[in-house]
């Protein structure tokens, strides 16, 4: 068995990502980060001298093939899993189609259509998982999708109750990418594997911020993607636990990753992706620390100053990301807020990132309860290694500003 030695990361600093322009305080770490700088130089060679395509038998091409490996294994390590359970992919989106089309269709071939084949997934995924879900919906298939209670925790019994005998499939996202919300997914873990039903967490937002190890969660599969913790964009993985049975739908044509995934592999991006989890994962604890610190600073004192703002999320600060903050602040409309906000230097979001600009209030914050006008009034707050006190102060302070000039506005009509 050959011994890979993983990338060698410096001494590393919670703080030390300079942002994207000075005179920004960047709010909005969970839509993406930037590329840690130690990151970027551990990336840098395989876009240059070490360019060689990794299928290649010479030179060149085995010392790409050696990153990828050193790449898998240094991944594996931080799952708890062996080297040959990671797939790298383009991204999370990629991870949770393949995760959920792959299980599905192969139940299918195998048993035909009676039954149908079921999943059971949650009404306040990403789209990443429910498009797909509802997509096999409208090809034959049947999709239980479990509801959140007020806080936006999906309780494992309402999981647990809509299992079938034909259900294949169960998919629950870690924590949700809008509230913060930390799933119960170590619990229903247990519970599919004792009814031997395959289950993804898409653990998208968990990274860097929540234990990842595959037997403590309980999962079959599970996804992430390197932008949201300072890797790069445009690459992500999905563990897949040996003899989870799946059929590799999403992408042939080279025969890449064991046959798993065709196309040749983005070596400076499978290299970014390694690093940055191995150094996010060496961070962890200071990164909770210290975001939520932050977090409750900036809760305590926003709530102080605006007294009617509603929370959205678990009130216990325990279940939710360390990072983040959802709040709804009645007559003043989140896109409004937000356009406000940039203009005076505050990078903020009013839920997912993928769904901005879209007409549509929060799919997350209407399947916990919230009435339309709550769910656009609503702005999200993620922050990072990066961020500090003074930015959430002034962060704060900007906020305030902007709801009284709105409401003035308002007001005045």
């Amino acid at each position: 068995m050959v011994c890979i030695e993983p990338f060698v990361l410096p001494s590393v600093e919670l703080r030390m990502l300079p942002t994207a322009k000075d005179d920004t305080i960047y709010l909005d770490h969970a839509a993406t980060t930037p590329v840690d700088p130690q990151v970027l130089q551990i990336m840098l060679p395989y876009f240059t001298q070490q360019f060689g395509n990794p299928s290649s038998l010479y030179r060149l091409g085995q010392e790409g093939r050696a990153a990828l490996d050193r790449a898998r294994s240094s991944v594996a390590r931080t799952l708890g899993c062996i080297p040959s359970e990671i797939v790298f992919t383009g991204g999370a989106t990629e991870s949770d189609n393949l995760a959920i089309e792959g299980v599905a269709w192969r139940r299918r071939r195998l048993q035909g259509d009676a039954p149908a084949p079921h999943i059971v997934t949650t009404s306040i995924e990403h789209h990443a998982v429910l498009h797909p879900a509802q997509s096999l919906q409208q090809r034959g298939f049947t999709v239980t999708f479990a509801a959140p209670n007020e806080h936006g925790v999906v309780p494992a019994e309402r999981v647990i109750a809509a299992i079938r005998p034909e259900t294949c499939l169960i998919s629950v996202m870690y924590a949700n990418n809008e509230t913060g919300a930390i799933q119960p997914v170590a619990e229903i873990g247990r519970i599919a594997r004792e009814r031997g039903i395959p289950f993804h967490v898409d653990a998208v937002q968990a990274a860097g911020a929540l234990p990842l190890r595959v037997d403590d969660i309980g999962c079959d599969l599970l996804s992430l993607s390197a932008h949201k913790f300072y890797g790069p964009k445009g690459v992500g993985v999905l563990y897949i636990r040996r003899d989870t049975p799946i059929d590799f739908v999403q992408q042939e044509g080279g025969g890449q990753e064991e046959g798993r995934r065709g196309g040749t592999e983005n070596v400076p991006g499978i290299v970014g992706l390694s690093a940055a989890l191995e150094k996010a994962e060496h961070l962890r604890e200071a990164y909770v620390t210290h975001c939520s610190g932050l977090r409750d600073r900036m809760e305590e004192a926003l709530f102080a100053a605006i007294p009617d703002a509603q929370l959205n999320g678990p009130r216990d600060r325990a279940l939710r990301l360390p990072g983040h903050l959802n709040v709804a602040i009645p007559g003043v409309q989140g896109e409004t807020a937000l356009l406000s906000l940039d203009m005076q230097g505050v990078a903020a979001s009013a839920g997912s990132a993928c769904t901005t600009g879209n007409a549509e209030p929060s799919h997350v914050l209407m399947a916990m309860g919230a009435s339309e006008e709550r769910s656009r009034a609503s702005l999200r707050f993620s922050l990072g290694r990066d961020t500090t006190a003074d930015d959430v102060d002034e962060a704060v302070d900007i906020l305030i500003e902007t709801v009284e000039r709105v409401r003035e506005l308002a007001g005045a009509r």
